[in-house]
């Protein structure tokens, strides 16, 4: 019987409230916290740390779904590029494709990037509510 997890999205407003919500479930019984990176987030989802085990099958329900869908939509993944932009550390070239691809309209939102995510790994079935 796969584990039943569910993310609530009445408490995502943001990215920082995204990974406050995702510590809050998937990592309550550890004593560290991932980080607000999406490569955290996948690596999380691989398990083997958190309430995940490696491979287990998840039932991974996300409530108010689309409350969290305009929560990081357009315009927070918009400035998300744009702060990355004024980073050092970031390959430019990328996140400038990104944005531009964001703002013509086919490039994905904060959102849609961590469906991708979650999507990628097999073991987790995910419902949006």
């Amino acid at each position: 019987m796969p584990k039943s997890i569910t993310i609530n999205g009445d408490l995502i407003h943001d990215i920082p409230s995204f990974y406050e919500e995702i510590n809050r479930i998937f990592m309550a019984e550890e004593d560290w916290k991932i980080g607000n990176s999406l490569d955290a987030f996948d690596d999380m989802l691989y398990g083997g740390f958190g309430i995940i085990k490696a491979n287990e099958s998840v039932q991974l329900h996300w409530l108010n779904s689309e409350n969290s869908r305009k929560a990081l939509g357009f315009e927070l993944t918009q400035k998300y590029y744009s702060e990355k932009l004024k980073a050092v550390a970031y390959n430019k070239k990328i996140i400038e494709e990104k944005l531009s691809a964001l703002e013509k309209g086919t490039g994905p939102t904060y959102f849609e990037i961590l469906l991708e995510i979650i999507s990628e790994h097999k073991n987790i079935h995910l419902n949006l509510y």
